[in-house]
């Protein structure tokens, strides 16, 4: 299991989550963060620290963005598993089901 950032986190991207990340699986796409599945020590330091809420452990994502587990999963097909975030920086990319979303406002 794993945690995973959904939809409140578009276009809001605070950043905060990275700061509290002890293993550095937090990954800038675009649009939004993305939590590496296979990097994610499942320690749960994000959660409390996102300001809009976006961060749930696997099993407790609310019904209207249990998507978002595969769109953190799948946004890692090409990127792999790097082994941290910080050297790579912005990936000029987000997930499919992201860009489609229309813009926040």
């Amino acid at each position: 299991m794993t945690y995973v950032i959904a939809q409140p986190c578009v276009d809001i991207k605070d950043k905060s989550c990275i700061e509290e990340c002890p293993v550095d699986c937090i990954y800038e796409g675009n649009r939004m963060l993305y939590i590496q599945p296979d990097e994610c020590v499942d320690c749960g330091a994000c959660e409390p620290v996102c300001p809009v809420e976006a961060i749930y452990y696997e099993d407790d994502v609310p019904s209207q963005w249990k998507d978002f587990s595969k769109v953190n999963t799948e946004f890692f097909v090409e990127l792999g598993s790097p082994g941290g975030a910080a050297k790579v920086g912005l990936t000029n990319s987000d997930h499919a089901a992201v860009v489609a979303l229309p813009p926040k406002e």
